[in-house]
């Protein structure tokens, strides 16, 4: 198996789970606006509508918006190590501890968003992404 592969299926994994954090926000959202007769307003400020749907709903957009922003240097720092040549090993087990740990961020969130919880799987993902961060600078410095 090329040295790449390991790192790469955590990377696909992540990419997929935040399709199906896409799907689920859209699959709750829609009927939320229906059942709330709401009228888009597209001069309305940025979210200001969204606002006024129940909080089970908006967490799932707020998970969405989670992944597109953390998730960012996860990508970029894994298939960096991916091109390097460094993405078997420890480097593919940090990869697929955050994908793990952005999963159960996820899960927590979108259903019962305990925020101390999140918080503390939150911070063990950073500290994980942190790792994999360092691992990266000690093979291109």
């Amino acid at each position: 198996m090329p040295e790449y592969i390991p790192i790469v299926a955590p990377v696909i994994a992540l990419a997929v789970w935040t399709h199906c954090i896409w799907a689920a926000m859209y699959a709750t959202r829609i009927p939320a606006i229906r059942r709330a007769g709401m009228v888009l307003d597209p001069s309305a400020p940025r979210g200001e509508q969204m606002a006024t749907l129940p909080a089970r709903v908006r967490w799932k957009a707020d998970n969405y918006n989670h992944l597109m922003e953390q998730p960012t240097v996860f990508y970029a720092v894994a298939l960096s190590l991916a091109i390097l040549g460094h993405g078997s090993g420890i480097n593919a087990m940090l990869a697929w501890a955050y994908f793990l740990l952005r999963v159960v961020h996820s899960l927590v969130q979108t259903t019962f968003n305990k925020i101390e919880v999140r918080f503390g799987v939150f911070a063990l993902s950073s500290l994980v992404l942190i790792a994999l961060t360092v691992n990266a600078v000690r093979v291109v410095f």
